[in-house]
C-alpha cells in the first residue's frame, strides 16, 4: 500500500489530563499517515487523485489546536477521523506527543486504524 506522511507537525494547543495543562497553550509533535492507492496520481499527475497533504495539515492544525481534550489518545482520534474523511483512505496512525515534558522526555501515544475500524 501507497502512504502518504506528515511527519514532524508542531502545534501549540491546550490539551491535558493535570491540573492547569489547560490553560495555557503547549507545544505538540504529530507524525500521520494515510495509505491509499496512488497508482492513478503517478500515472495522471493530477492532484485531484491524491490525498492533498498541504489540506491535511491544515485540518490537523484546526482539529487539534481547536480543541481542549484531556487525553493525548482522543487528540490522536480526532485527527485519524479527519484522515478518514478522504474515502480513498485504507489505513491511517498518529503519534501525538507532548515534547519536553517529563524531564526532557516524550510522551507519545500513537493510534492504527483501518477503514472498517473507523466507522
Amino acid at each position: 500500500m501507497d502512504r502518504i506522511a506528515l511527519r514532524g507537525i508542531r502545534i501549540a494547543a491546550r490539551h491535558g489530563a493535570d491540573e492547569g495543562e489547560r490553560d495555557r497553550e503547549q507545544m505538540f509533535s504529530l507524525d500521520v499517515i494515510a495509505e491509499l492507492d496512488l497508482h492513478d496520481a503517478a500515472a495522471s499527475d493530477d492532484i485531484s487523485k491524491t490525498l492533498h497533504y498541504g489540506e491535511l495539515y491544515r485540518r490537523v492544525r484546526d482539529v487539534v489546536a481547536g480543541t481542549s481534550h484531556a487525553l493525548l489518545e482522543r487528540v490522536a482520534a480526532d485527527v485519524i477521523d479527519v484522515v478518514f474523511e478522504d474515502s480513498r483512505v485504507v489505513r491511517a496512525s498518529v503519534t501525538i506527543g507532548k515534547p519536553g515534558l517529563l524531564g526532557g522526555a516524550t510522551p507519545q501515544v500513537t493510534i492504527e486504524r483501518d477503514r472498517a475500524q473507523s466507522t
